[in-house]
């Protein structure tokens, strides 16, 4: 007799085919047994399509797809050699995670926003280590949002946020290259064996080429400011003509130092200009444009643009859709910020009030499912504190909030795989819960 999990005379794999069965089975569960009907749950299904669209509005043309550009100008332009340089396993431990943290500042993106860039890093050689901490310094280490912190929730809040933000990206990376070190280790030999790759053009030039595209990135996703006056204030006032100038940039990079026929730069950019004169208050119609110019430049440039629309192209497949769909799920759930999904906002608030180690616990654990985009996660803890949020809780979901979501967790695992994920999310959820713990011993008022 055969053995079930071998397969048979005829060549079939039992145990794969019984595997999908129970997927079937699940997944006929579920739909049989849907609430539909019940207001709760059709109000939490509502609220994951108004995420998702929200989402698609905000975040996918002005983040997503330039984030893609930058992740796939990373796989197509950086030399690996340069990547295992300056972020590889055997890169200097302070240099390594000195950019990665810095990196993070300077981007201030999203959860989510930072997965192609992460991917652009991961793909090209970089050490777990670094590129974890890039992956946590991304969204938790924003300038704008700690400053808005201090002010709205308090200077010691906003204080410790940021000490702990800077704190975590590097711990994080380096309990992580820890736990993987033996993987590490294979990395780096292998590396060591790889032959050296001709460099195209000098460092500098990819260093001023990057940066055109993260002033797009940075300054077309500036957010206004609660206050009118200041610096902050007047950036958001300028932010499309600075986007612009460094979308001008950008074209005479591809000119200058990649081979893009100017003639064809200068056609690409013409309804760009005209759409911007003709729509000055709907600046999304000429960003769009310019975005679907790039995409054609690179299909009609042979070599690299094409090689560089590829590389975009194929973590687009990979990340886009588990992004909607993580979107989705996590509406459902825990709705938008001042609605309900399944999980009642009132249990929530019941929850996180004090500072028990449950209630960091439950604050952090929340804070990773939930997507918050940024900034957005001032006001609602603004409203959680005033409904009896204690103030290590409230710590607590500022460090794993912001740099965690249900979204991001299902690309990581596309990228970097099952276990990798678990464990970046356990450390984030333990770090940030006995962060939140002894912040709230040390300031809760008594």
């Amino acid at each position: 007799m055969s053995d079930l999990g071998n397969a048979s005379e005829g060549g079939t794999d039992w145990r794969k085919e019984l595997k999908t069965l129970g997927v079937f089975v699940v997944g006929f569960l579920i739909l049989f047994f849907l609430p539909v009907g019940m207001p709760r749950f059709d109000n939490a299904l509502k609220e994951g399509l108004e995420l998702t669209k929200w989402y698609a509005r905000e975040h996918v043309l002005l983040c997503l797809i330039p984030a893609l550009f930058i992740a796939g100008a990373i796989s197509a332009f950086v030399n690996q050699a340069s990547v295992m340089r300056y972020l590889g396993p055997n890169a200097n431990m302070a240099l390594a995670y000195g950019v990665a943290s810095v990196s993070g500042t300077i981007l201030a993106v999203c959860s989510c926003t930072v997965l192609p860039l992460f991917g652009g890093i991961w793909m090209r050689g970089a050490g777990l280590g670094p590129a974890t901490a890039f992956l946590y310094s991304g969204p938790a280490i924003n300038v704008l949002a700690i400053v808005m912190t201090a002010r709205v929730l308090g200077l010691e809040l906003g204080t410790a946020r940021a000490i702990g933000a800077v704190a975590f990206s590097v711990l994080v990376g380096m309990a992580m290259h820890l736990i993987f070190r033996r993987e590490e280790q294979a990395k780096a030999a292998a590396a060591a064996e790889m032959p050296e790759v001709e460099v195209k053009r000098p460092l500098w030039q990819n260093v001023i080429f990057f940066a055109t595209m993260v002033g797009v990135l940075v300054f077309a996703n500036w957010s206004k400011p609660t206050e009118t006056t200041g610096l902050w204030a007047t950036i958001h006032l300028w932010k499309w003509p600075i986007s612009g100038g460094f979308a001008a940039a950008l074209g005479a990079a591809l000119g200058f130092w990649f081979g893009f026929q100017w003639r064809s730069l200068a056609l690409a950019a013409l309804p760009v200009v005209l759409l911007s004169v003709a729509f000055p208050h709907a600046p999304l119609i000429p960003f769009v444009v310019a975005c679907a110019g790039l995409t054609v430049l690179c299909v009609i440039h042979p070599g690299e643009g094409r090689e560089w629309l590829e590389a975009t192209w194929t973590l687009a497949k990979q990340i886009f859709p588990l992004l909607v769909g993580g979107v989705f799920a996590s509406g459902i759930l825990l709705g938008r910020p001042g609605h309900e999904g399944v999980v009642p906002s009132d249990w929530i608030s019941q929850s996180v009030g004090g500072n028990s180690l449950m209630a960091n616990f439950l604050s952090s654990v929340v804070g990773a499912f939930m997507y918050f985009a940024t900034l957005t996660e001032v006001p609602i803890l603004q409203g959680l504190l005033a409904n009896g949020m204690g103030q290590g809780p409230a710590l607590a979901l500022l460090l794993a909030g912001p740099a965690l979501s249900l979204p991001s967790m299902l690309v990581l695992r596309s990228i970097m795989g099952t276990k990798k994920v678990t464990v970046y999310v356990a450390l984030v959820v333990v770090m940030a819960t006995f962060t939140g713990l002894i912040y709230g011993r040390l300031f809760e008022p008594r």
